[in-house]
């Protein structure tokens, strides 16, 4: 039950970042992108019947995180706690944003809120990714498994780290990176003319700066870390993970560079994919690491009663597939490029 439901979280925490992931990424580019009011309005248009229900996986996660591991969300809470509120926060101006600028009819206004979503989605991206790079950088937690980090200490990676140091902003900087190829290959699906071509240069041009990211992320891990590369040295079938990586990395620029535009947009989200399956697999069964190992948080040692596991399984199975029906059914109705008819909202 307890791989189970690891798997289960891992597979939910995955799909928040490819949903959430391109329209995140489509407001990092919001502003670059968009020359043009119209412009803005389409990519607004491009994920406003969606952006809302993708952001719901990441309350999904949270809220079976905290039935299954209740210890590892207890513990990630007393340290992130700054962290944490300052992601509450930029979620709610990505929503002021999208959300006041249609119903303001003013040139000013728009701007202001234009900049609003585009500014919060790009500090979000990186707080995610200085997130993850904590996590995989291993965390102060002490005997009682609690600590706290400051939001800074010198930048350096050693025994009182902050949530941001180098390692931390590197891989913050790789998120935006690649969470901005996501969203520049979600914006080339959906649109058409100037706005579609400027989206498909974006992401030809950000494609190799993020292979070289990934390299350059893939060393200061090992660096910083040798002993996650132990579950790869004892199945060495794990090594074909950073393989998918790099060569959805190619994929992505082959099919963008061939007008293949739903298949650059798949290889774009299975390299976020393969990204958090390699740092799951490197983990295992870790899931919150500490800088001393004997204080890290396991599967065995922070997982619920087995009873409520089983009836909790039962309940989210229901739920997955009504989740399903509907997120399949919404993205049906919205499958194609958008258009703009009119003055209002997101374009309608």
């Amino acid at each position: 039950m307890g791989f189970l439901w690891f798997a289960i979280i891992s597979v939910m925490l995955t799909g928040y970042v490819i949903l959430d992931g391109f329209d995140i990424g489509a407001g990092a580019l919001h502003l670059c992108l968009g020359r043009t009011d119209a412009e803005r309005r389409k990519i607004l248009r491009s994920i406003g019947p969606v952006w809302d229900g993708n952001e719901v996986w990441l309350l999904a996660t949270g809220g079976v995180l905290y039935f299954v591991f209740p210890q590892l969300y207890a513990s990630s809470f007393s340290g992130f706690y700054l962290p944490l509120m300052i992601v509450l926060w930029l979620l709610m101006l990505r929503a002021i944003g999208i959300e006041f600028r249609m119903h303001i009819n003013d040139g000013i206004w728009a701007s202001f809120f234009d900049g609003i979503f585009s500014i919060g989605s790009l500090l979000l991206a990186v707080f995610y990714g200085a997130a993850l790079g904590n996590v995989v950088r291993g965390l102060p937690l002490g005997a009682d498994h609690y600590f706290f980090l400051p939001l800074w200490t010198n930048w350096t990676v050693g025994a009182h780290p902050g949530v941001l140091d180098w390692y931390t902003v590197l891989s913050g900087v790789v998120a935006l990176v690649a969470l901005s190829v996501h969203g520049a290959n979600y914006i080339v699906v959906k649109t058409d003319g100037d706005l579609n071509e400027r989206a498909r240069k974006m992401s030809l041009t950000l494609t190799p700066v993020l292979f070289l990211l990934t390299l350059v992320s893939l060393a200061a891990t090992i660096s910083i870390h040798p002993g996650i590369v132990a579950n790869y040295n004892a199945l060495k079938i794990g090594y074909a993970i950073p393989v998918l990586v790099f060569a959805s990395l190619v994929a992505v620029f082959v099919f963008q560079k061939g007008r293949h535009e739903v298949a650059a947009f798949v290889s774009g989200a299975l390299y976020l994919a393969f990204m958090l399956v390699g740092a799951v697999y490197s983990l295992y069964p870790v899931i919150l690491p500490a800088i001393d190992p004997q204080y890290s948080l396991t599967i065995s040692n922070s997982i619920t009663a087995s009873y409520a596991l089983q009836v909790g399984l039962r309940w989210w199975i229901v739920g997955i597939v009504i989740a399903l029906a509907y997120f399949v059914f919404l993205y049906r109705m919205f499958r194609g490029k958008i258009a703009l008819e009119g003055d209002g909202g997101y374009g309608d």
